[in-house]
């Protein structure tokens, strides 16, 4: 393995908090959410998003199952700043610390096109980066491999030497099936190891 000279962040509970609660935490209580989640399809509803769906289109389908659940998806993306909690705790330092050693810092992430102006916001640190890819942008989402195809062919990136960093297993597989050295996120501290096993941080 050549040493690695690129890391790729993934965002959503790597580099900042995501917790979809949080928009409408003044409309339903958390059970009451957790039904709505359900019955709604939410996080399929958001992974529409994700992938470039509208956000107008994605709230009229939740609004076609029930005009109750569009109003709340609607709610959702509009308030979507208080989904973010912030950064993840240790996750800057590393970033500032790779930084600082010189290492190209790029994100991937599954985004809404229309909320990802949010997210340096709450996490500072992603303006640390060269740039972000963001799917809704791409039109298409992590797991799908074509993503990660046009992550290595926009940035020039040798897969081999380039680190890929996401809390989702299925996203850390299939980056590996593509060649990038791709690990799951369970937390700051072991981040920080195994990137001190890949020669990256001291």
């Amino acid at each position: 393995m050549e040493n690695p000279s690129a890391v790729v962040f993934d965002l959503g509970n790597v580099v900042v908090g995501w917790d979809p609660f949080g928009p409408l935490a003044d409309r339903l209580s958390r059970p009451e959410w957790e039904e709505f989640t359900e019955a709604a399809d939410f996080f399929g509803l958001n992974r529409l998003a994700d992938a470039g769906m509208p956000v107008a289109e994605v709230s009229a389908i939740a609004g076609g199952k029930n005009p109750h659940y569009g109003d709340l998806v609607r709610e959702y993306f509009h308030s979507f700043d208080k989904a973010l909690t912030g950064p993840i705790p240790g996750t800057a330092g590393i970033i500032e610390d790779l930084h600082a050693e010189g290492v190209r810092l790029l994100g991937l992430t599954n985004w809404s096109a229309e909320t990802f102006d949010c997210a340096p916001v709450a996490a500072p640190v992603i303006n640390r980066m060269e740039a972000v890819m963001v799917s809704g942008k791409e039109g298409v989402a992590k797991p799908d491999p074509e993503i990660f195809r046009r992550l290595v062919s926009t940035y020039a990136l040798q897969p081999q030497a380039t680190v890929f960093i996401d809390d989702s297993v299925s996203n850390v597989e299939a980056a590996q099936s593509l060649g990038l050295v791709a690990l799951q996120f369970v937390g700051a501290d072991q981040l920080r190891q195994d990137l001190n096993q890949l020669g990256l941080l001291n």
